[in-house]
C-alpha cells in the first residue's frame, strides 16, 4: 500500500537482473557441480528457478499465440483431411483449476481471521484486479531475466517510497513499460486478432481466453493501478503531455521520444552474435506470417467485377511521398512561424488520412497487404535494429504513436463515462487514502527523533511535514470527489499492531502502554477530523498546517 506500480516494477526488475547474473556466474556453476540431485533441486527452486519459470511461462504464451496464428493463416488446422476439434470448454475448465492454488491462502487466512473474512479477502483480490497485477509482474521478471542473460546490464534501481496515490503521467508510464510490457501486449493482441480472422476450427473464446487475459494484463495493468487514470481532465492533460513528448527533440529522455528511444535500444550495440540470433528467429517468424497473409483469400479483390475509379498505384505513390514530406517537416518545422506550422501539419494529416481512406475503399486488397506489411516491416525493423541502421527509428516512431493511441482510445472512452473513475478509486485506493499511510510517515519521523535523542534538523523535518500536508490535502480532495470521505470505519481495538505503534511513539518506560481510542463514529467522525490507529490527530496542526510553525514544533516535541 505504500508504493506504486513503478516502484514495484523497479524492485522486481533489479531482483530479476540479479538472478540472471547469478545464473551466469562461475560460483553458482561450481556449487551446482558439487550438490547431489535433491539438494540441487532445492537450490534451483529456492533461487533462480522461480525466474526461469517466469521466462518459460511467457515464452510459452508467445509460442502458442504464433503457432495458432500460423496454423490458421496457412489453413493447417487439420490432420490430413480431418479437421481439428478444439476442446474450448475443457480448456476453460482446466484453466479454472488454477484457482486451486488459492486454497493454501484461503486456509491460512481462514485460520487467522475466520473463513468468512478469508473468503472476502480473496474475493477482494480478484475484484481489484489482483490476477492482472501478478501476471504483469510475471512478464517483468521474465523480461529482465532474459535480457540480462542475453545482454547483461544488471544494475541497482532506486525504488523510492513515494505515495501510492500519486498519479503517474502517461508519457512516464510509456517510458517505464513500453519495452517490457506494452510492445508485447500489442504484439500478442495482434496475433490473436489474426488468428481469429483466419481460423476455421471454432471455439475461439475457449481457446484464447487465457491468452487474451495475458495480453490485457500487459496493456492495462499499468493504467488500472495508476490513481486518477480515468479522470477526464487528467486524461486530457496526459494526452497533451504524451504528444509533446513524442514530438520533443531536446531535454533528455524524459522530454524527447527520440532520445529515449536511442537510450532504450542502446543495448543492441553490445549484443553478441549468439544473442542476436534469437531476434533473427523472431524476424523470420514475422516474415512467415506476412507471407501467409499475402497468399490468403482474405479481402481478395476481384478487379474484373469491381474496377477502381482511382488509380491505386498512383494513390500509393502520393501517400508515400506525403509521408516522406511529413518526416522532413518534423525535422525542420521549428524554423517556421507558428501559423505556418499549424497549417502545414493539419493539411498533411488530412491528406494522408484521406488518401488511406480512399485506398482501403477502392481496393480491398490493401487491407490484406496492410496486415502483411505490418509484420514484414516489423521484421525489417528488427533486423535493422540489430544491424545499427538508424533509418528504422522513423518506423518505430510511427509504431509507438499507434501503440500510444491504442491505449488512449479506451482510456478516453472510460473517462467520458465518469463512473470508472469512481469505481477505480473506491476499489483500489480508499484504504491507501486513509490515515494509516500518513501515520506511517509521521511515526518514521518520530522514530528518527528518538534515535537521535531529539536533536535533529527541525527545519528539514518541518519541510517534510509541509510536503506531507500538501499530499494530505490532495488525498482529501480525491476522497471527497469520490464520495468516500465520511464513510464510517470500525473502532480500532487494542492488539499487537496498535501496541507496536504505541511503543514506537512512547518513551521507553516500564509503565503500561496506553492506547488512545478514536472517538465514537470511527476514524471519520462527524466533524470531519480523522484519527489514526493510535489516536493521533493526523488532520490536526501537524499535518494540515493551519497553525504556526511554533505549534507544529510543539506537536513534534510531543511525539
Amino acid at each position: 500500500r505504500d508504493v506504486g506500480m513503478s516502484q514495484i516494477y523497479k524492485f522486481e526488475a533489479k531482483l530479476s537482473q540479479g538472478a540472471g547474473e547469478q545464473s551466469l556466474s562461475r560460483d553458482v556453476y561450481r556449487l551446482c557441480q558439487r550438490l547431489d540431485f535433491c539438494r540441487l533441486l532445492s537450490f534451483y527452486f529456492g533461487g533462480i528457478g522461480h525466474y526461469f519459470s517466469n521466462v518459460l511461462t511467457v515464452l510459452t504464451i508467445y509460442c502458442v499465440v504464433y503457432l495458432m496464428a500460423v496454423l490458421a493463416v496457412f489453413d493447417m488446422e487439420k490432420i490430413g483431411d480431418r479437421s481439428i476439434t478444439p476442446m474450448g470448454t475443457i480448456q476453460m475448465m482446466l484453466g479454472g483449476l488454477g484457482l486451486l492454488q488459492t486454497i493454501p491462502l484461503f486456509a491460512t487466512l481462514g485460520v487467522e481471521r475466520g473463513w468468512w473474512s478469508s473468503f472476502r479477502e480473496i474475493l477482494h483480490v480478484f475484484v481489484t484486479g489482483g490476477p492482472l497485477h501478478f501476471m504483469f509482474h510475471i512478464q517483468t521478471k521474465a523480461h529482465y531475466m532474459s535480457q540480462t542473460i542475453l545482454v547483461g546490464g544488471a544494475k541497482y534501481r532506486a525504488t523510492g517510497r513515494g505515495f501510492v496515490t500519486q498519479h503517474t503521467p502517461m508519457d512516464e508510464q510509456f517510458r517505464f513499460f513500453a519495452q517490457s510490457h506494452l510492445y508485447l501486449g500489442v504484439e500478442l493482441a495482434a496475433g490473436l486478432v489474426i488468428m481469429g480472422i483466419f481460423t476455421e476450427a471454432g471455439q475461439y473464446a475457449g481457446r484464447t481466453w487465457s491468452l487474451w487475459l495475458a495480453a490485457l494484463s500487459f496493456l492495462a495493468s499499468p493504467f488500472w493501478f495508476n490513481p486518477l487514470t480515468f479522470e477526464w481532465n487528467i486524461v486530457v492533460s496526459d494526452y497533451k503531455a504524451f504528444l509533446n513528448w513524442m514530438g520533443g527533440t531536446t531535454g533528455g529522455p524524459s522530454k524527447s521520444w527520440s532520445q529515449w528511444w536511442s537510450d532504450d535500444n542502446s543495448f543492441y550495440k553490445g549484443m553478441s552474435m549468439s544473442s542476436k540470433m534469437f531476434f533473427v528467429v523472431k524476424a523470420a517468424l514475422y516474415v512467415l506470417l506476412a507471407n501467409g497473409i499475402i497468399k490468403s483469400d482474405f479481402f481478395k479483390a476481384n478487379l474484373t467485377l469491381n474496377k477502381p475509379f482511382i488509380n491505386v498505384g498512383a494513390l500509393v505513390v502520393i501517400i508515400v511521398m506525403l509521408s516522406v514530406f511529413l518526416s522532413i517537416y518534423r525535422g525542420t518545422h521549428g524554423n517556421l512561424p507558428y501559423p505556418a506550422r499549424q497549417t502545414i501539419g493539419i493539411l498533411l494529416f488530412l491528406s494522408i488520412t484521406s488518401g488511406l481512406f480512399l485506398l482501403f475503399l477502392e481496393d480491398s486488397d490493401a487491407i490484406r497487404f496492410s496486415l502483411a506489411g505490418y509484420y514484414l516491416v516489423g521484421a525489417l525493423c528488427q533486423l535493422g535494429l540489430l544491424g545499427g541502421v538508424r533509418a528504422v527509428k522513423h518506423l518505430y516512431f510511427i509504431h509507438d504513436l499507434i501503440c500510444g493511441h491504442i491505449i488512449f482510445v479506451p482510456i478516453f472512452i472510460l473517462a467520458a463515462l465518469q463512473l470508472p473513475h469512481h469505481i477505480q478509486t473506491w476499489l483500489l485506493y480508499h484504504n491507501a487514502l486513509s490515515s494509516d499511510v500518513v501515520v506511517s510517515d509521521i511515526l518514521r519521523y518520530a522514530q528518527a527523533s528518538q534515535k537521535a535523542g531529539g536533536d535533529i534538523d527541525e527545519e528539514g523535518l518541518l519541510d517534510q511535514v509541509t510536503e506531507l500536508r500538501k499530499q494530505l490535502q490532495k488525498q482529501e480532495d480525491m476522497l471527497m470527489s469520490a464520495g468516500l470521505l465520511g464513510k464510517v470505519k470500525g473502532l480500532v481495538q487494542r492488539n499487537e499492531s496498535t501496541d507496536a505503534f504505541a511503543e514506537l511513539v512512547s518513551p521507553d518506560t516500564d509503565d503500561n502502554v496506553v492506547i488512545r481510542q478514536p472517538p465514537p463514529g470511527g476514524m471519520y467522525s462527524g466533524s470531519g477530523r480523522a484519527m489514526s490507529m493510535t489516536g493521533l490527530d493526523v488532520w490536526g496542526p501537524m499535518a494540515i498546517g493551519d497553525s504556526s510553525q511554533e505549534e507544529t514544533r510543539r506537536g513534534l516535541d510531543s511525539l
